[in-house]
């Protein structure tokens, strides 16, 4: 008599990956909280656009101005989302399930980085439309000619430095795995690293110069100016080593191994 053993081959999946990133973004918006978070993000932008239509000298009416408070919002909001959307499966306990139909965790984490990466090129577009359409009524209102500031290039490098903000966040929320504490780190690397390193670059002749080559948030400043030069390219790419992709190359490890309870 011979016994049989079924095996499952838990090396390729049957699912595609673009069916996975819908379902991701759906998880993103039918819920009550994600729901909200998204709409937030118009609902600031409007704001943003309405108050500086009202409040703006009129030689500071230019388009780079409705970018900057448009922005600024976006850029605290974008990656509490790419948080949310990770540590929901931990902080709601739905883990198991998604992992018990999906077995393929490192795919599970991909779609929901390049969801997370979708929504915040479509709320960049959103944010550059309104800002638009805020600078001309702006200075039809106030009398003042329109003034486009913002060539396309550092459009393009505006939206990569913001997607660069929502990976850092989407990293923290894959290595600590819980909601809460996620976005209490993502504010502590936002504001008070940040705050640590400047004053270290005021008092210390050696860190100012080597500042730009370790501090991530420092490094990315030329993004949102209208130049970027290979060396500051340079100072991306070895900041982001050290605050970005070990980091999250060590949350990815993390996930594939642990336990889902």
């Amino acid at each position: 008599m011979s016994t049989a053993i079924a095996t499952i081959d838990t090396t390729k999946s049957n699912v595609p990956l673009s069916r996975i990133v819908k379902v991701e973004l759906r998880k993103m918006f039918d819920t009550r909280s994600g729901f909200w978070l998204m709409a937030s993000i118009l609902i600031v932008g409007a704001i943003a656009t309405i108050a500086v239509i009202i409040f703006a000298p009129d030689h500071n009416l230019t388009y780079g101005a409705f970018g900057t408070a448009i922005g600024v919002p976006f850029a605290i909001l974008l990656p509490i989302v790419a948080i949310l959307s990770v540590t929901g499966e931990w902080s709601q306990r739905t883990g198991l399930i998604t992992f018990t139909l999906l077995p393929h965790r490192g795919q599970v984490i991909l779609a929901k980085a390049i969801a997370a990466i979708l929504v915040a090129v479509v709320s960049m577009i959103f944010s550059f439309a309104i800002g638009a359409v805020g600078n001309v009524i702006g200075a039809a209102i106030n009398g003042v000619d329109t003034v486009w500031d913002v060539p396309f290039t550092n459009m393009l490098t505006i939206v990569l430095a913001n997607i660069f903000g929502l990976l850092v966040g989407f990293m923290l929320g894959v290595l600590i795995r819980n909601s809460a504490g996620a976005i209490v780190g993502y504010f502590v690397y936002s504001f008070v690293i940040p705050g640590i390193f400047g004053f270290l670059a005021a008092t210390q002749d050696w860190f100012e110069k080597i500042q730009p080559w370790i501090d991530f948030n420092d490094a990315q400043t030329p993004l949102f100016d209208k130049g970027v030069t290979g060396e500051q390219w340079a100072q991306i790419g070895t900041s982001s080593i050290i605050w970005f992709v070990l980091p999250l190359a060590f949350g990815v490890w993390s996930v594939l191994k642990s336990e889902v309870k």
